[in-house]
């Protein structure tokens, strides 16, 4: 793990640090009088710490945005699960999910129209998001379904058929079956049928970290590559673009979808 944060970090830190410290500042600038803070599931400054910070400042109401576009059991709701066992007497509204938000997909459509006009287009546009096991989709877990409204949604904004984009799901571990197709194999199936250039974006991934910089620009270019491929051509995340924290802060003042 040493070796792969090496071979991505910045001189701030790690990205997912650095990407989410900027974006939650872009998103701040867009809310006068709103107190706007990042915390990590995993890592610092953490939840619980986060909220005594506020609430020592006088805080009483927070509305807590998890940066995960798509619903999920192992995601949104380890963040309200975190969230719960340190609000103390803080009022707590949560957003579910912003999956099909128009504000967020138009990001998107955007960050991908505006990497065409700069790189050209490759032979096929692959969405790439973070996996599950299988069976968590199988008990009502509706991350799966969200994650193809996505695709469908960005597909309709660049003017595209559904099947013109390639859905897959990465950083599978372990040994049980999870969300397919895995997004490593379908690059070297493409790259075996003939496929030269391929573009990908993590749309389910907020600001890019190491599962976008080194396992997709990183690692699976290379096994594209191996495989027969020209170029990976990898996207970046929205991170802390003006139409990403314009999307977000927009949702932050949204009457509806808060629980």
């Amino acid at each position: 793990m040493a070796h792969k944060y090496a071979e991505i970090w910045m001189e701030g830190g790690s990205p997912l640090a650095v990407h989410t410290a900027a974006l939650a500042a872009a998103v701040g600038a867009r809310l006068p009088g709103w107190r706007v803070r990042h915390a990590m599931r995993y890592g610092e400054p953490a939840v619980a710490a986060v909220l005594s910070e506020l609430r020592a400042q006088g805080v009483r109401r927070v509305r807590v945005l998890p940066l995960y576009p798509q619903y999920s059991t192992t995601t949104t709701a380890s963040v309200e699960d975190a969230v719960a066992a340190a609000r103390g007497e803080l009022h707590i509204e949560t957003l579910h999910d912003y999956h099909v938000d128009p504000g967020w997909v138009a990001a998107v459509a955007g960050s991908i129209r505006a990497h065409w006009q700069a790189h050209g287009r490759g032979e096929r546009l692959l969405l790439s998001f973070h996996g599950i096991p299988q069976r968590l989709v199988q008990a009502g877990d509706p991350y799966a379904a969200q994650c193809e409204a996505s695709a469908a949604a960005i597909a309709a904004a660049l003017g595209l058929a559904r099947e013109e984009i390639v859905l897959t799901f990465q950083s599978r571990f372990g040994r049980e079956a999870w969300l397919q197709p895995y997004t490593q194999q379908t690059l070297e199936a493409l790259a075996r049928d003939g496929v030269r250039e391929v573009d990908v974006a993590c749309p389910g991934f907020a600001v890019d970290c190491l599962e976008t910089l080194e396992e997709i620009a990183l690692q699976n270019a290379a096994a594209f590559r191996t495989a027969g491929g020209q170029a990976l051509r990898y996207i970046p995340c929205l991170n802390a673009e003006p139409a990403h924290a314009d999307a977000l802060a927009a949702l932050a003042r949204a009457a509806e979808g808060w629980a």
